[in-house]
């Protein structure tokens, strides 16, 4: 699960980092890079899973990370 975890981390900053800048610059990167198609809609839609997957097992993480200090 740890290779699941990490790509789901990668989504959420990369989520989080686009709405950051739109909310500052009023740019989006997704709409930048890829346009008004379909696979917009696919990464705004892994991004919102990789968040509900982070909310799920948030009880599993934290126990990962005492163990692993």
């Amino acid at each position: 699960m740890k290779k699941l975890d990490v790509l789901a981390l990668v989504l959420l900053i990369i989520g989080g980092l686009n709405w950051g800048i739109y909310g500052v610059f009023d740019f989006n990167f997704v709409d930048y890079f890829f346009g008004k198609i379909w696979i917009d809609r696919a990464i705004y839609f892994l991004v919102g899973v990789s968040a509900v997957y982070a909310i799920v097992a948030w009880k599993s993480f934290c126990k990962r990370c005492k163990v692993s200090k």
